[in-house]
């Protein structure tokens, strides 16, 4: 009995011709690695997971009304993303009040995303993909909206680059140094909903920080390089997405569980390497893990 499951769940037979069939799901995993890479950093040094679970669910929300009413599922996604992360960008100036939108958001985003699969009369499987994603889903519309969300958050990331990583850091010394700090959190905010939304559409609502958190965690176990924690970042998300659709193909089943074990799996040996070099190294230790990427302060205000 066994050794049926694991045969299903492993089995490779017409690899090479399946494949082909999911090319674009490939390409669409990719740009989100690239995406979740980049971001997840900043993502852990201003403590915004939760901010991402709260994302996904207005995400997903957005998604099945859109579902329903017969458009495209990419702009409900959006919708969805761009609405939460103004909401929590506008109104969560602190953490404590921050945390509690979210969690007021989160219930209303699944409690609406529910209601609006359970009057969709159309396939079962366009439902369950909305909340574990489908390896099967990217069409070449759907891949054009995804490249096109991702060139803006990445161009995005890149041109606020310098002066994000340190409000990140030191929001109030940055502040004193003239960097716009609550412009900053907000365009962060936008970025970080437009990765949400492109992220539901491969993995699902319910497993986004698989790839918007775990890989960059997993980075900053092993370096605070401001250079190598985005690359390592970067390669830790597009492995796990990449390899995890590959794996799905196999058994015919849901990318999510392969993409979050193989997330997951990362995340543990960066963590027993990261703990050893710690060991070994007491200095290391005591280093907050949110010194990752941080430039010299006087250079990034300028």
């Amino acid at each position: 009995m066994n050794l049926d499951v694991l045969s299903h769940i492993l089995s490779f037979q017409d690899f090479g011709e399946l494949v082909v069939l999911v090319r674009n799901s490939l390409i669409a995993g990719a740009l989100l690695g690239i995406v979740g890479g980049l971001i997840g950093p900043f993502v852990i040094t201003r403590n915004l997971p939760f901010a991402v679970h709260g994302i996904s669910e207005l995400s997903f929300a957005g998604a099945s009304i859109a579902l329903l009413v017969g458009v495209n599922v990419v702009t409900g996604s959006v919708v969805g993303s761009v609405l939460a992360a103004l909401i929590i960008g506008l109104l969560g100036n602190r953490a404590r009040e921050r945390n509690s939108i979210i969690a007021v958001l989160m219930p209303f985003g699944l409690g609406l995303g529910i209601l609006a699969l359970a009057l969709y009369q159309g396939r079962a499987a366009n439902k369950f993909g909305l909340l574990t994603g489908q390896i099967v889903s990217v069409d070449n519309p759907q891949l054009g909206w995804l490249l096109a969300i991702s060139v803006v958050v990445i161009a995005t990331l890149l041109v606020v680059w310098r002066p994000l990583t340190f409000a990140s850091v030191d929001p109030d010394v940055a502040a004193a140094a003239g960097v716009p700090v609550r412009t900053l959190s907000i365009v962060f905010m936008l970025a970080l909903g437009l990765s949400v939304a492109v992220s539901v559409q491969i993995v699902g609502a319910l497993l986004v920080l698989s790839l918007l958190v775990t890989p960059a965690a997993a980075a900053l176990r092993l370096t605070v390089s401001p250079l190598w924690v985005p690359v390592l970042s970067m390669t830790f998300a597009v492995v796990s997405v990449v390899g995890g659709i590959l794996l799905a193909l196999g058994g015919g089943l849901p990318i999510s569980p392969y993409v979050t074990t193989i997330s997951f799996a990362i995340w543990l040996v960066c963590r027993l390497v990261g703990g050893r070099r710690e060991k070994r190294s007491p200095r290391r230790s005591q280093a907050p893990a949110r010194s990752a990427a941080v430039p010299e302060k006087a250079e990034a205000a300028s």
